[in-house]
């Protein structure tokens, strides 16, 4: 088993700041745990503690079972890759591989059979005689992961590995985690301030945001019921749009009235809402962009005008503002359902927009908590 498990887990500098807050999270084994947030939110820091690289000011870290608070990081079972790689300039992608495992001692013939395998794994034979130099970032990057694999480690760890990568071989080196974790079936703890990074890779995923937990789930869970208003604009791409409006019930049928447009709120949302029986008032309402559907003027929709029209290939971000100079980003598909492309929509062009009941969010607009959790 390589369960790694943290209680209560504080990191103050100084005696005044405050990293990390009464971290709890419990990973289980062969699981890949997602650490995600925005700059200086603690998720490296609570890496770092993780590996023995950061003392914590307070609580406990079990590896394996084992409480770890006062042991050296090569004496925790765990690998760690960095953001910068981390490699030897002077010596081979071989010998860099091999460093670990020669500081140990190990038999040369146990070394060459580790490292060439790990080689093979990761697609860098050919390359194992050449220095770090003159290697690409991503190839760079798979020898780093080739170093942590030789350790026979329990727990890996990796903090932002693909963030100096550019996009198109990030979206590459992404899916090759996912298939080396496939192979290797060990635990994993990444870290990352992307939350494409995030959604993709996680079992689980950590939102953080100073210091704190916001929320802990699967990438579904975080996506479709996220906890407070920081995780549902934080999680999508673009993020959710958030309106100011109220939010009404009549005859037992829940209403909200962005802008003026009065819109029932049908199917298991209208549900929740009445099982939870949320008063009527003042909300915050979330609807992803993908939920927003172009559409003709009446009751049900909201007039606006377009500001920008972003293409991006298959799907168009429509930048547009309502009557009240609010701002919302709808994301539609290039084509209409008439065939029709819609690339040609131009700024200062009037248009009309809805979505569905079933489809929103609804927060609290002071705690900013989910009302439906």
């Amino acid at each position: 088993m390589a369960s790694v498990k943290l209680t209560k887990v504080k990191k103050m500098y100084d005696n005044k700041v405050i990293a990390v807050h009464d971290f709890d999270l419990e990973i289980k084994d062969k699981e890949f745990v997602v650490l995600v947030g925005p700059s200086g939110c603690g998720k490296s820091t609570t890496l770092r503690m993780i590996a023995g690289l950061e003392e914590i000011s307070d609580g406990t870290i079990e590896i394996d079972g084992e409480v770890v608070n006062d042991l050296q990081p090569k004496d925790r079972h765990i690998a760690m890759v960095f953001q910068n790689y981390a490699l030897y300039p002077h010596m081979t992608v071989y010998d860099n591989i091999a460093f670990s495992l020669r500081l140990q001692k190990v038999n040369e013939d146990v070394v060459y059979q580790k490292v060439t395998n790990a080689a093979e794994i990761l697609g860098i034979t050919e390359y194992l005689m050449r220095k770090p130099r003159a290697l690409s970032g991503g190839q760079r990057q798979r020898v780093a992961i080739g170093r942590a694999m030789v350790r026979d480690s329990k727990v890996f760890l990796m903090d932002e590995p693909l963030s100096n990568l550019d996009a198109k071989l990030r979206n590459q080196m992404r899916a090759e985690i996912i298939l080396l974790r496939q192979k290797l079936d060990t635990t994993f703890v990444y870290v990352t301030h992307d939350q494409t990074e995030a959604m993709t890779l996680g079992d689980r995923i950590v939102i953080m945001k100073d210091g704190f937990i916001m929320q802990v789930g699967t990438p579904t869970d975080v996506f479709e019921m996220p906890e407070n208003l920081f995780v549902a604009e934080f999680i999508g791409a673009p993020k959710m749009n958030i309106i100011k409006t109220e939010l009404t019930k009549l005859n037992g049928q829940y209403f909200v009235h962005p802008f003026g447009a009065k819109i029932p709120v049908d199917g298991d949302k209208g549900k929740m809402l009445a099982d939870k029986n949320v008063p009527e008032g003042k909300i915050l309402l979330g609807v992803r962009p993908e939920h927003i559907v172009l559409a003709q003027p009446g009751e049900k929709s909201i007039p606006c005008t377009l500001e920008v029209n972003e293409m991006m290939g298959s799907e168009l971000h429509l930048h547009v503002y309502t009557e009240d100079q609010t701002r919302l980003i709808v994301r539609v598909p290039t084509i209409d359902l008439d065939n029709k492309s819609r690339s040609e929509l131009v700024a200062g062009q009037k248009l009309n927009i809805s979505f569905e009941g079933k489809v929103m969010h609804f927060f609290d607009p002071e705690s900013e908590k989910n009302l439906l959790l």
